[in-house]
């Protein structure tokens, strides 16, 4: 990447290979230290929550770092005022896919970036509207049975099996598949080239 600085790999927060893949298309050197921040339910709005978990995961490594830009993101599913999480088991993945089918919901995406050596503490949140097509039950049950659901928050994975639910997307797809990366790479960009 022709505007990011060599020798200060980007260090990535996060064990999910959705994100790790995404980098990687990004052509974003980089390295995968996920951190080990337990994530629990709080109140407030998804946005404020993504915002704080991904400083969470951010800072969490920030001390093992020697002087590279860290990373950390975090992604929740909104469907109206109640939040969707990762489902917890079959019955769980079943109840919110049934929930999202036919209806739009919102993926938020917190992203939080610390490079103290260059001045840099950053954070954002991106949001894309997401409509289901309506599901049937066996399609539904179908769909949990590949294993997809149950790492993911509101129980599908848009680059995987998960596109096949989707009718229409409004917002950044990768926001949905885990980071918002056209922001991410045109808010670092800025800070760098403003001498931040």
């Amino acid at each position: 990447m022709w505007w990011y600085p060599a020798g200060s790999p980007l260090v990535l927060a996060s064990k999910s290979p959705r994100r790790k893949a995404i980098l990687e298309m990004a052509g974003i050197p980089f390295v995968q230290t996920p951190g080990n921040v337990i994530e629990t339910r709080m109140d407030g709005s998804p946005g404020f929550i993504v915002q704080y978990w991904a400083r969470k995961k951010a800072e969490n490594i920030l001390s093992s770092v020697s002087s590279d830009p860290v990373l950390g993101a975090d992604t929740m599913v909104a469907l109206g005022d109640e939040l969707l999480g990762k489902p917890h088991d079959e019955a769980e993945a079943v109840d919110m896919l049934g929930r999202l089918s036919g209806e739009w919901h919102s993926v938020f995406g917190g992203v939080c970036i610390l490079w103290p050596r260059r001045g840099i503490d950053v954070q954002f949140v991106e949001e894309t509207r997401v409509l289901f097509r309506n599901l049937g039950a066996e399609e539904i049950k179908a769909y949990i049975s590949t294993g997809e659901p149950f790492d993911k928050a509101g129980a599908y994975g848009i680059q995987g099996y998960g596109s096949l639910l989707v009718e229409r997307i409004e917002g950044c797809y990768f926001n949905v598949m885990g980071l918002p990366v056209s922001r991410f790479i045109q808010v670092l960009r800025d800070r760098l080239q403003n001498g931040e």
